[in-house]
């Protein structure tokens, strides 16, 4: 698998969601980030929306849910459509098992980290997961600045997996840009989720093959 980048709508006009998705057709992914204003200070998707996103693009969907309780309400994102839905550890109940629930119904499981929990406590689960998403920002608004002090735990992720020979993804989601997709890449992510580079570019599709260049000479 080669570098990946997931634009994230939320930085978007909402307005015309199906207009702002078609400006991206190099996206490997389409970031939906779903807060409920609970576990985050911050309102966004439901799972209505997401479905009628769903039935707008051939793009496959990637669900990132900043909400409480997600063992509850992470599988209704797969019904909807999205063909990856990702839970914050800090708020699922029983990650294994929910994980385990995703893939069940045909979605790819994923596991978010907040930039102050560590890795270490979840290596022995690496390999229920499809995709790992480190947060380089607090989660909750976009715009953030990318938080350099988390690049050591995408090291350590990423020798956990390479340690264990797992093909799971590894995320990076908060501060994504030009400037700093080079770092993420060099520390060992793979999936990289940008918001304010590629909406706030005059060609949006031109920024997401622009991240994706700069993320693979990185790499090599």
């Amino acid at each position: 698998m080669g570098m990946q980048i997931t634009p994230s709508i939320l930085n978007a006009d909402f307005s015309r969601l199906g207009e702002e998705v078609a400006r991206i057709p190099s996206a490997d992914w389409v970031h939906v980030d779903v807060m409920d204003n609970h576990f985050v200070p911050n309102l966004t998707f439901g799972p209505t929306m997401v479905e009628a996103l769903a039935r707008s693009t051939d793009i496959p969907l990637d669900a990132h849910l900043m909400i409480e309780d997600p063992d509850r309400h992470a599988p209704a994102y797969v019904e909807a459509g999205c063909a990856s839905v990702t839970f914050h550890v800090e708020a699922a109940k029983a990650p294994v098992r929910l994980a385990r629930e995703i893939r069940a119904q045909g979605g790819r499981a994923s596991m978010a980290l907040k930039p102050a929990t560590p890795i270490e406590p979840y290596e022995d689960m690496l390999a229920e997961l499809d995709m790992l998403l480190i947060m380089t920002v607090e989660p909750g608004f976009g715009g953030q600045k990318f938080l350099d002090l988390c690049l050591p735990k995408i090291r350590r992720a990423r020798a956990m997996l390479d340690r264990h020979g797992i093909e799971t993804w590894l995320q990076v989601d908060g501060g994504v840009s030009l400037e700093t997709i080079d770092r993420c890449a060099e520390a060992g992510a793979d999936v990289f989720v940008a918001g304010s580079a590629v909406y706030s570019a005059d060609d949006p599709d031109a920024m997401v093959r622009a991240l994706k260049a700069t993320a693979e000479q990185a790499a090599r």
